[in-house]
């Protein structure tokens, strides 16, 4: 099998143009209010910031947090059905990860705006409440209920 570090390599590789850059290291730290290492910031092209985590994390989380910033990206950009293949890989591949709530959250949102029929809304709420009933996703999702 292979190393879990083999696999973030093999990840990084496949999806990402990779920038280090040191915390102090300017103009770019000031530029992305860089403030503590590692920060990983998903870029697009027009370099806007689509998503951010601070701090280590374990290859899995890695893993499943980059693919949130990926479907982001193509969320903010109005490509839902890129958008959703990268939530529903989240949810699929990477149910342990803390980052399941939000991309079931973006999927439903997804769903909605690919279709405009609000029913993936209410679905993701009603999912949301079962199995985080904690998260602030549900929270977010709260007002879908009535629908």
């Amino acid at each position: 099998t292979r190393r879990s570090s083999d696999l973030v390599i093999a990840f990084v590789k496949d999806s990402f143009i990779p920038l280090l850059v040191a915390f102090d290291g300017l103009p770019l730290a000031k530029d992305f209010n860089i403030k503590w290492t590692p920060t990983l910031i998903t870029l697009g092209i027009d370099k806007r910031e689509h998503h951010r985590t601070v701090g280590f994390l374990d290859p899995e989380a890695f893993i499943a947090s980059s693919l949130l910033g990926i479907g982001k990206y193509h969320f903010d950009n109005d490509r839902y059905p890129e958008a959703l293949s990268f939530f529903n890989t989240i949810i699929a591949d990477h149910s342990q990860s803390k980052t399941v709530a939000e991309a079931i959250f973006l999927q439903g949102v997804s769903r909605y705006k690919n279709s405009g029929d609000p029913k993936p809304l209410k679905e993701a709420y009603e999912t949301l409440s079962s199995k985080y009933p904690d998260s602030e996703w549900t929270q977010r999702a709260y007002p879908y209920r009535l629908l």
